[in-house]
């Protein structure tokens, strides 16, 4: 894989894995915790993900504790819907979200920034990226962090979505 990205390097430290190099489409990539624009940083964790299914994301959004992150990028989110009530952070920016200043991320977001401990859930079209956020929420100790594995695609099986326009 370090080839095929074209890395300088990579290092394992801890739960990280650290690549160093250009993405595979040849520009740098912003993906990293560290803030450089070429560090690539995946966490790996030794116990399975959290995985939420519908009826219980429905329960759990009736407590004001659980926040629902939906990873998608702007444009899916304009074509396709939402989750009522989801906050939207696209997957490049949860690693700097959950990492910003309470006050900055209420201002970026329009919603109060979650606790560690609240019980975070992520959602995406399929499962794939919210995985990917979860596993970040985690190795930033977001322990109440949970993944909605069949994501919007799940979602709209049950009930309409709601349009954002």
């Amino acid at each position: 894989m370090a080839a095929r990205l074209g890395c300088s390097g990579v290092w394992l430290t801890g739960r990280f894995l650290v690549l160093c190099g250009r993405s595979p489409v040849g520009r740098r990539q912003r993906l990293g915790a560290w803030g450089s624009r070429n560090t690539l940083c995946c966490s790996f964790s030794t116990a399975p993900a959290k995985t939420v299914s519908y009826e219980e994301l429905k329960d759990l959004l009736k407590s004001p504790k659980t926040v629902l992150v939906d990873v998608r990028e702007p444009w899916e989110i304009k074509e396709y819907g939402k989750i009522p009530g989801a906050l939207h952070i696209p997957l490049g920016e949860v690693v700097d979200a959950l990492q910003m200043n309470p006050k900055d991320f209420e201002r970026k977001y329009k919603q109060t920034m979650p606790s560690k401990s609240d019980c975070v859930v992520f959602s995406c079209l399929a499962g794939i990226r919210s995985l990917k956020a979860y596993d970040s929420a985690v190795s930033l100790g977001y322990s109440g962090s949970q993944h909605y594995h069949g994501g919007f695609e799940d979602w709209v099986k049950h009930e309409p979505p709601a349009k954002h326009h």
